[in-house]
């Protein structure tokens, strides 16, 4: 198939999310708001633990990373819905703030399977949002670099999220499954 017979994909805005530590919220890009079990502030990033009640996942964990771009994290899924990752790598704009923290999502994805890989998600979004305007061509730009930068260091690290993360004064944390 040529790019005249690729089919057109509409895209939303970037989604905006918001984390309200001082609340213990999450309030998702819908809208709705959520119990948070857990936030941490560490001088460069946010640590999130909240149960979910999607149908697939019960339990998310996350960092943002404002000075990376990136958001990662750990789904807990349902039985029956299990994938083939360890994290979740969201590239984005991530905004501290004292009491709430903000997230716009910039349509780009990693997933990650530590020791083995990663798949890169959603270019064609990104794509799209620009040529839609949702996003300015330097924002786009900064996306894409956050993301092959995100990757050329989970490859140096034999993608493994935790110890190149750690390489960079960013040492993660998350909860095991029996603590939540």
């Amino acid at each position: 198939m040529d790019s005249a017979d690729a089919p057109y994909v509409h895209v939303h805005p970037p989604k905006v999310e918001y984390f309200d530590v001082v609340g213990l919220t999450n309030t998702d890009p819908k809208g709705f708001v959520r119990p948070v079990d857990e936030y941490r502030v560490e001088p460069w990033g946010l640590y999130m633990a909240r149960p979910s009640d999607h149908q697939q996942f019960d339990y998310l964990q996350s960092w943002l990373l404002p000075s990376l771009g990136l958001r990662a994290s750990i789904f807990h899924y349902l039985p029956g819905h299990v994938r083939d990752q360890n994290y979740y790598v969201d590239v984005g704009e991530f905004t501290p703030g004292d009491d709430v923290w903000t997230s716009v999502d910039h349509y780009l994805d990693i997933v990650v399977r530590t020791g083995r890989g990663f798949d890169f998600l959603d270019a064609d979004e990104l794509v799209e949002a620009r040529v839609e305007n949702h996003l300015d061509t330097a924002t786009a730009d900064l996306a894409m670099n956050r993301s092959v930068r995100a990757v050329a260091g989970l490859a140096a690290h034999d993608y493994d999220l935790d110890a190149w993360l750690s390489s960079l004064g960013m040492p993660t944390t998350w909860r095991p499954r029996a603590e939540r």
